[in-house]
């Protein structure tokens, strides 16, 4: 029943940088597994990164691992995701979700934030 709302997303050139943002509803979102997602056109929706409620532990996909960064801030019931070195194939629409850490499978999904890196 939580309510996400995704911002952040953009236009940037290939080796840019971007933060995106995810505000959840309800005051039980520092006991949610939280994960974004990203979908290309003709792609399927894929995992990128997560972090757990309890720990804050974080997991990564491997083709973003040392590029983005997954964090959270509790007291802001927000979630965001730090790109760095961008490249075209970062090109997506950006979920937030609630994420189960052990399936890497989201539910209660964002609209999500369209991201496009240019060469």
């Amino acid at each position: 029943q939580v309510q996400l709302v995704e911002s952040g997303g953009g236009l940037v050139q290939a080796g840019g940088s971007l933060r995106l943002s995810c505000v959840a509803s309800g005051r039980s979102f520092k006991y949610y597994n939280m994960g974004w997602f990203r979908q290309a056109p003709g792609t399927e929706r894929e995992f990128v990164a997560g972090i757990t409620g309890t720990s804050s532990s974080t997991y990564y996909a491997d083709s973003v691992k040392g590029r983005f960064t997954i964090s959270r801030d509790n007291g802001k019931n927000t979630v965001y995701l730090q790109m760095n070195s961008l490249k075209p194939e970062d090109t997506a629409v950006y979920y937030c979700a609630v994420t189960d850490a052990a399936t890497r499978q989201g539910s209660s999904w964002g609209q999500g934030t369209q991201v496009t890196v240019s060469s």
